[in-house]
């Protein structure tokens, strides 16, 4: 008896579930997370949370008003994304080229947790 897999049973199997954005998902859906102290309100880190061997840099970044560069990096693909539901053909292919790219270099320059996903054309 040949014992072959249905290809919708492998691809089932296979599928990644996430039990615990689920869970959340559904508390959010019914309400949970809506009477929480604080919400909407900007949360109060401080600078303690920087590695301590950047704080002075960041603190100086900051007091001449200067953008760490993946940061810069960040705000370029944000307003290249957003003109690229106007373009067509050629102009959007080049467009998403020059958004990889810099999605590419942002991740090199970004923390770990921060890092973006390329495009698809």
């Amino acid at each position: 008896m040949d014992k072959k897999k249905e290809p919708f049973e492998i691809e089932e199997r296979l599928q990644y579930k996430d039990h615990m954005s689920e869970i959340i998902q559904k508390a959010e859906r019914e309400g949970h997370f809506s009477d929480l102290p604080g919400k909407g309100k900007p949360l109060k880190i401080g600078q303690d949370y920087l590695n301590p061997e950047e704080k002075q840099l960041y603190k100086t970044m900051k007091d001449n008003h200067v953008l760490p560069r993946w940061v810069e990096l960040a705000n370029k693909i944000d307003s290249l994304k957003e003109t690229l539901p106007e373009l067509e053909g050629k102009e959007r292919s080049k467009q998403v080229k020059q958004i990889n790219k810099l999605v590419k270099e942002y991740n090199y320059a970004c923390p770990p947790s921060l890092q973006r996903n390329r495009i698809l054309d």
